[in-house]
């Protein structure tokens, strides 16, 4: 039997407790009276893959079943989600994979020969031909690839984009012409946390920047209350405007998929665990890998935990109207993720791990830092953030000055341009987003290598206006580790420990505040009441 989510008040009987700082983590002893919110143990998961996928490809909600729409000469367009999510990425076979052989199947059985596979991946970067076939499988890749049926979305083939209209915010909905003019568009989805899916599939993961700009900028961000509640959040009410004018023009057949919290591999195993429950193989374990990691060379521990595949087991699949799926979808997601927690603290403290969205197979440098632990982890909430209003967030990560020139490129100028004028994302949007996101060179990078659109650090620094809003400045947020110039020129602040952070923060939270960790990886959304 598993349990749910556990909160845990820290006294003198507490051992120190892991917290992630990029490629490593260290062994914390935090003040009594912390407040550490675990993440729930995975909940059952389907004990037979496939037959769950023939089960809702048939019996899909609010539509035929999959079979009765496919017929012989028809165009047949699947779309799916990129290498941003799961995270750590799903050890073979990928569940995307599972679920585009079971559509190919059908497709082939109903005749259709006209098909093309698209990764949605929106302004991210091109996927590499190993991380499509990595997704799809050996055999989608083998068959579609060389012919030119299997690619990445390109959001700036002008030539490749339909607008389908306005919604009533006048807000522009434009989409991949192929899925566009396609008799059916399959989407399959893979929903590692509540944030993704729904009308968010389509409206953004096949949109260009001219249909993004009108939610990913600061205005939006700041009113999106939490991005892990939908029906809370203003960039996914724009999402759902947006989704509805595609409904009108195209029929979407969405597939989503849930997953358990199994994210680390046997040989992290301990990671799943909390720390009073290590046995001694555990602690043999976190001993070796810790002394293993503080002697490797960098590249070696880079490359030890970017090729780290995750055991997830899949907790459902739902298929059919889109609406109608992710109410489905969301409940699965709250039933592994949710943790009650009573109240507001003073201060947040986050370990900010080795991976996020648009680092996979690179580097995380200080703009995606900083977007992943004030951005990400700090709206895992449902209800209200865990800090209250005008308070302090602390985090582990050594923030340090290295970016991919291959996947980065922009993200170089708009930390040593952009962010040496100003932190504000509204200054920024208003004085550098346009330049950048039109920037011919930035534009050949991002269609022809593997870099990730010009404008995409904005959209990251965007992310985190919420968390800034909220705090209200800052120098409320520090980083334990982290480098002390990269900190600044992000207008934070560095500490060399837990406690030397909490008395820079005193100020504002006073000697002695409320705190509350919460101790994820593995996934988890805090509902604050």
């Amino acid at each position: 039997m598993t349990r749910p989510g556990f909160v845990l008040e820290v006294d003198d009987r507490t051992p120190p407790l892991v917290v992630h700082e990029g490629e490593g983590f260290r062994l914390e002893r935090f003040p009594r009276g912390t407040r550490v919110v675990y993440p729930p143990e995975s909940v059952p998961t389907v004990p037979d893959v496939d037959e769950a996928i023939q089960q809702a490809l048939l019996h899909p909600e609010g539509q035929d079943p999959l079979p009765s729409q496919l017929f012989a000469g028809m165009r047949l367009t699947i779309a799916f989600d990129d290498i941003s999510i799961p995270l750590p990425p799903m050890r073979s076979p990928d569940i995307r994979q599972r679920i585009i052989e079971a559509v190919l199947e059908m497709a082939a059985a109903a005749g259709v020969d006209d098909v093309e596979l698209v990764s949605a991946n929106a302004l991210h970067r091109r996927l590499t031909p190993d991380e499509l076939k990595h997704i799809v499988g050996e055999r989608v890749f083998r068959s579609f690839f060389p012919q030119g049926a299997l690619y990445n979305f390109d959001a700036e083939d002008r030539d490749g984009i339909a607008t389908l209209g306005k919604t009533r915010h006048d807000e522009d909905v434009q989409i991949h012409k192929r899925s566009a003019e396609s008799d059916l568009l399959v989407y399959v989805n893979v929903n590692l946390v509540a944030m993704d899916g729904g009308h968010k599939s389509v409206a953004i993961g096949l949109a260009p920047y001219s249909s993004l700009r009108h939610h990913h900028n600061p205005k939006t961000m700041v009113a999106s209350r939490s991005f892990m509640d939908h029906k809370a959040s203003a960039l996914h009410s724009s999402a759902w405007r947006m989704g509805k004018v595609v409904a009108e023009h195209v029929k979407v057949f969405q597939i989503e998929t849930t997953l358990d919290n199994t994210i680390f591999p046997d040989s992290y195993s301990f990671l799943q665990k909390r720390e009073w429950e290590w046995n001694i193989a555990d602690q043999a374990r976190f001993v070796g890998v810790r002394r293993g990691l503080a002697i490797a060379p960098a590249r070696v521990k880079h490359r030890a935990f970017h090729s780290m595949k995750s055991a997830y087991g899949l907790t459902g699949v739902v298929a059919g109207e889109v609406e109608a799926v992710h109410e489905k979808t969301i409940a699965a997601v709250h039933r592994q993720q949710l943790v009650p927690v009573q109240g507001q603290s003073d201060v947040m403290v986050l370990g900010v791990p080795f991976v996020g969205p648009y680092n996979v197979n690179s580097t995380m440098n200080p703009v995606l830092a900083a977007c992943m632990g004030l951005g990400y982890y700090f709206n895992s909430y449902r209800g209200q953030p865990v800090v209250r209003q005008g308070g302090a967030v602390i985090l582990y990560h050594p923030v340090a000055k290295e970016f991919n020139q291959l996947h980065h490129p922009s993200y170089v100028d708009f930390f040593e341009e952009v962010l040496s004028t100003s932190t504000d994302p509204q200054v920024i949007e208003k004085q550098f987003e346009e330049r950048y996101a039109t920037d011919p060179w930035y534009v050949h990078l991002y269609r022809t290598s593997y870099a990730y659109h010009g404008v995409h650090p904005f959209y990251m620094w965007y992310w985190i206006a919420h968390a800034l809003d909220h705090l209200g400045s800052g120098r409320n947020v520090v980083w334990v580790g982290g480098d002390r110039a990269t900190c600044a020129r992000m207008g934070f602040r560095a500490a060399t420990t837990l406690q030397d952070a909490l008395e820079m923060v005193s100020d504002t939270v006073g000697p002695d505040p409320s705190i509350t960790y919460l101790h994820n990886p593995p996934h988890l959304v805090a509902d604050v009441t």
